[in-house]
């Protein structure tokens, strides 16, 4: 078994990402997810309800992870890179709002 790379930046990490995500519905799985936890998490702080926050968290990671583990069939980068893939999540809802990658 090979030693699992390290990375020790986030554009070292960031192809790898990607490369996680080539499954067109677990893209779209990641974007509905992300997308639903920004507006719970705008709730949050519009209506002080601090619970809506922790909801976004919850849901946005369950569709996530319902794109790899049935579309993807791999194990989520999180779970060795956690804070990478947080922003990793964030930069490629945002290429994908943009339209640099594709759904």
């Amino acid at each position: 078994m090979s030693k699992p790379q390290s990375y020790r930046t986030f554009n070292e990490f960031y192809p790898f990402y990607l490369g996680e995500h080539t499954h067109r519905v677990s893209r779209r799985l990641h974007f509905a997810g992300t997308s639903i936890a920004l507006v719970l998490l705008v709730a949050a702080v519009a209506a002080s309800i601090w619970w809506l926050a922790g909801l976004a968290f919850l849901q946005g990671y369950a569709l996530a992870w319902c794109g790899h583990f049935f579309f993807e069939h791999n194990r989520p980068a999180t779970f060795r890179y956690a804070w990478f893939s947080f922003l990793a999540d964030w930069r490629m809802w945002w290429e994908i709002l943009t339209g640099k990658i594709r759904l």
